[in-house]
């Protein structure tokens, strides 16, 4: 997506987790334990994340950190579980009818404000994402573009009408956030507010350091009927931006911290202590080539010569310190619509010299000083990476900016946090490699990402165009759901076959916790969130 707008969703790093300490009034002083025995009432969840979401306005980007907490403040039309199926949250049931879907509403749903959202509400929220102008990160990704949706406010009923074929409709609109009438009105006001119907209240904003969310216990709309009322919800979620996995560490073991997502080394440690975790598969390193006119990495004979110098599966170790695997596909993230391998044997076999022979056949020739210059131009590459990637994405990075360098290749790597790396790709453009992983679920929200228009006016921000791709998304669209996923892998194929991308490490993706439960879908579902006794 872009700098205003970046899904999966979605152009980031997965959800980081860090440290969170006393940043609000300690409600768990108030708390008791459920009849049962199972849960605590009342207590406090205390997370963290890695990056500021920066605005807290849930249509303005796509970052991992915006996505969890815009899921306490807002609901969606429908929810989705762990097996992939699609739940009642908003909308209490829905109807399928060739292309347009019909969905009702839950009778008295309220806002934060107090106001009702009505199916009106809804479909201008729809209306904000299909304007193009709007620079929605759901347009594309979540939602497909020419959707037109209606409303029946007496009815209770909103129409959603297709231009084309959608094969993961209601799995997108699982991820799109609702806003409320006021918050449509004056968006001004979501930046460090929210107006949401959602199972959290926003209470206090600290950019940079820390947010608070109490529960609404007059919920009664959330999936499958859950309700405010529900045992062992926290009484509210606090959450606190801090970078540092050792740290988080640190304060999950001392019972600072409840829960924390730990890629690195320090995992090891918290398992040893006993401390349980939840995980999930992530796509955790992927290579963009910029392909944009006037980048060097333009050239399809220079992004081969990059590709084929770099040890793909030793950078994969050190990024994952030893604990991932090869890529196979781009859509990892559970419930994955789709599961195929598509990329393995796509990669290169690390092969300076066949490197060294694409770049020469590129016109980029070795001087004496060994240095590549072409028209008298030397081969500077600008190399982001993204600091949520960790000590490990830093060794890495380094890692393959040595085997460029080796090739005669200037590299100028610098590493990011996650506000100024979407500037880069989707503002700026001063870039020509960039490693930012994009995790979704369903093989239709990367689209946007791999072909059309760029920024401003699309989510291409590496200006991919390839064919091949286009062509087997063209099939893959008139399709219904896991029937299209071959013609999904072939596309993957294709691009692979291009150095259009390059996925190259997967990641188990590990979050700690001690104390409280919940379901990990590469987010935290706010719904599920229970604070145990004992």
């Amino acid at each position: 997506m872009r700098p205003q707008a970046l899904p999966a969703v979605l152009l980031t790093a997965l959800l980081s987790a860090a440290a969170l300490t006393g940043c609000a009034a300690d409600a768990s002083d108030q708390s008791t334990v459920s009849a049962d025995g199972r849960y605590i009432n009342g207590a406090v969840f205390r997370l963290g994340l890695a990056t500021d979401p920066g605005s807290l306005d849930p249509h303005s980007s796509g970052s991992s950190a915006l996505f969890q907490l815009s899921a306490l403040a807002y609901d969606s039309l429908v929810s989705i579980n762990a097996a992939g199926q699609i739940e009642p949250q908003l909308a209490q049931s829905w109807q399928v009818d060739g292309d347009s879907v019909t969905l009702s509403l839950h009778s008295g749903v309220t806002c934060s404000d107090g106001a009702a959202l009505t199916p009106s509400t809804v479909v201008q929220n729809i209306d904000l994402i299909e304007d193009p102008a709007n620079l929605s990160p759901y347009l594309g990704s979540f939602l497909p573009a020419g959707l037109t949706a209606t409303a029946d406010d007496a009815a209770g009923t909103v129409t959603l009408r297709l231009s084309q074929p959608s094969p993961f409709l209601l799995q997108g609109l699982s991820q799109v956030p609702m806003i409320c009438q006021a918050g449509l009105d004056d968006r001004s006001k979501l930046t460090a507010g929210a107006i949401g119907s959602g199972p959290f209240r926003l209470r206090e904003a600290v950019p940079n350091d820390h947010y608070v969310y109490d529960l609404n216990r007059d919920y009664a709309w959330g999936p499958n009927g859950l309700t405010g009322q529900a045992d062992g919800l926290p009484a509210s979620v606090e959450i606190r931006v801090i970078t540092n996995e050792t740290t988080a560490a640190n304060l999950l073991l001392s019972g600072e911290l409840d829960a924390t997502l730990v890629m690195g080394p320090d995992g090891a440690r918290l398992t040893a202590a006993g401390v349980g975790s939840k995980t999930m598969p992530g796509l955790w390193g992927e290579q963009w080539y910029n392909q944009n006119p006037g980048h060097p990495t333009s050239d399809r004979l220079v992004r081969q010569g990059l590709t084929q110098a770099v040890d793909w599966s030793e950078a994969q170790r050190v990024l994952t310190s030893d604990t991932g695997s090869d890529a196979t596909q781009l859509t990892v993230l559970p419930p994955a619509a789709c599961t195929y391998d598509a990329l393995t044997g796509q990669l290169p076999k690390h092969d300076p010299a066949a490197a060294a022979a694409s770049l020469d056949a590129a016109g980029w020739l070795a001087g004496p000083d060994g240095q590549r210059a072409k028209d008298g131009q030397p081969l500077v590459l600008t190399f982001l990476y993204d600091a949520a990637l960790g000590a490990g994405g830093a060794a890495a990075a380094e890692l393959v900016a040595q085997q460029w360098i080796a090739l005669g290749v200037g590299v100028e790597f610098t590493q990011l946090d996650n506000t100024l790396m979407l500037d880069a790709l989707f503002g700026t453009g001063a870039w020509d490699i960039a490693w930012e992983p994009l995790n979704v679920s369903n093989p239709d929200q990367v689209v946007g990402f791999l072909s059309g228009p760029g920024a401003p006016e699309g989510t291409n921000f590496a200006g991919i165009h390839n064919s091949a791709y286009d062509e087997a998304v063209a099939r893959a669209m008139t399709m219904n759901g896991s029937e299209s996923c071959p013609a999904w892998a072939e596309g993957e194929t294709a691009l692979m076959a291009d150095a259009a991308v390059v996925p190259f490490a997967n990641s188990i993706v590990r979050m700690f916790v001690r104390g409280v439960d919940f379901s990990f879908l590469g987010l935290i579902q706010p719904a599920t969130i229970r604070m145990l006794a004992g």
